[in-house]
């Protein structure tokens, strides 16, 4: 019996993109049901990790434009922060049906990579995303127990519905484990040389403005 519910629940499929190139990216996310999503809201919840974040001022922003449905945990990110002073995010991504398969869903959302820091003998760190959960909330259908179980989401149902609905999640098949951002970062024995070059533009530039101030400032 075992065999055949693992048989029934492994059909729902999960693929995530990174489009774009360099620091600001765009997280494209697919899922392909196993079984009819009947009218339900179907969900990728995500973990993000310190090195990647998605901009709480700029998705509100989509949101009103009504160009993407999503919660952010916590909702206010610290876009300034580096990596190594940045905490995780979890994300909430509502996705929308493809007219051209029943079963597929897909939504993407703008994610920007952070500042690392220097590395020694690399100049790239890597950002690894595991595989978003697959999550669906239905108020009017009845999902196979055997493939569905109640999830705690901090995230209210992004159905069109009245009343509270159940979030459900689902074991899936990813088409990869995890994706990898890889992230450019400076050497860490360029460092010395850096902030000489830092200090000697820092001391020119100031002397060519108080030079300017004297030449063509008025005193009294």
């Amino acid at each position: 019996v075992t065999s055949d519910v693992q048989a029934a629940c492994r059909d729902t499929t999960v693929t995530q993109e990174l489009l774009k190139e360099g620091f600001h990216r765009d997280l494209l996310v697919k899922v392909e049901l196993g079984e009819d999503a009947g009218g339900c809201a179907v969900a990728a919840r995500t973990r993000l990790p310190p090195g990647i974040y998605v901009d709480s001022y700029e998705l509100a922003m989509l949101q009103q434009q009504n160009l993407t449905k999503a919660v952010l945990i916590p909702d206010v990110t610290d876009v300034e922060a580096p990596e190594y002073l940045a905490t995780a995010l979890v994300l909430v991504l509502s996705l929308e049906a493809d007219p051209r398969c029943s079963r597929c869903f897909r939504a993407a959302v703008p994610v920007h990579a952070r500042y690392h820091r220097p590395a020694e003998g690399s100049q790239q760190a890597s950002v690894v995303l595991e595989s978003p959960e697959v999550l669906l909330c239905c108020c009017h259908s009845q999902l196979a127990a055997e493939c569905w179980e109640p999830a705690e989401v901090g995230a209210p149902c992004l159905a069109e519905n009245v009343g509270p609905c159940q979030w459900h999640s689902t074991t899936h098949r990813p088409a990869r484990e995890e994706l990898v951002l890889e992230v450019p970062v400076g050497l860490r024995e360029h460092s010395y040389l850096v902030c000489a070059l830092t200090l000697l533009t820092t001391l020119l530039c100031a002397s060519l403005i108080l030079a300017a101030t004297c030449r063509h400032g008025h005193f009294s």
